[in-house]
């Protein structure tokens, strides 16, 4: 993935190292069928959702240097079902 500029809703190294313990359990109890990663780092999908709920854009109105919405939504329905929003 290429270097981007950061917005201001990004995440601090200081704000990602309390949240990646989370989402690495949650990625761990949650296996893909397929053996699949993921495409997209952790921390930019939830990069993405902060910049979401800081401008209040459209989902589909996500600057195209973050991840798409397919794969921002998906986590956030995901996240919000197992409670861990």
């Amino acid at each position: 993935m290429s270097e981007r500029k950061p917005y201001a809703s990004d995440l601090s190294d200081e704000r990602w190292a309390l949240i990646e313990p989370v989402i690495t359990a949650w990625k761990a109890a949650h296996p893909s069928v397929s053996g699949h990663q993921g495409r997209y780092e952790m921390r930019e999908i939830v990069n993405a959702l902060l910049y979401q709920s800081r401008t209040g854009c459209q989902w589909g109105m996500l600057p195209h240097d973050l991840p798409p919405r397919s794969a921002v939504v998906y986590y956030y329905t995901a996240w919000r079902r197992d409670g861990i929003d």
